[in-house]
């Protein structure tokens, strides 16, 4: 039983206009939730800066509502980190390694995404 006709290359099927029209939606969709995480995580950062240094008073309601939930959105992501890193003192640098972790994964979803609409396949393996 023969597979292909000829020498040639395996023709990939082609998707419909469609369906990349969708896929572009979900990946600005993750993106720009990604890219908003990021700032999320940086005023998280900032903020518990402000709190330890006595800038803002946790009594307040309104400053004690937004502490609560910058707290509640990066801490999920943020205490596997701080499980894995050596205590450093007073500092906390795990804000900045989830950071970096975001932006690797906003690349490979975009070579992902590159290898899904465009067929770039060689661009994942690089």
């Amino acid at each position: 039983m023969r597979l292909r006709a000829g020498p040639g290359p395996v023709s990939v099927r082609q998707q419909s206009p469609r369906v990349k029209c969708v896929i572009t939606i979900i990946y600005w969709v993750l993106q720009q939730v990604l890219h908003f995480y990021i700032w999320v995580v940086i005023l998280a950062a900032v903020f518990s800066m402000l709190v330890g240094f006595g800038v803002l008073d946790t009594r307040n309601r309104f400053v004690w509502t937004i502490g609560d939930f910058l707290y509640r959105i990066t801490e999920p992501a943020l205490r596997p980190i701080r499980n894995v890193l050596p205590a450093f003192g007073g500092i906390d640098i795990s804000p900045l390694i989830l950071i970096l972790i975001i932006y690797v994964i906003q690349m490979l979803l975009t070579r992902v995404y590159a290898a899904v609409v465009f067929g770039n396949v060689q661009g994942l393996f690089l």
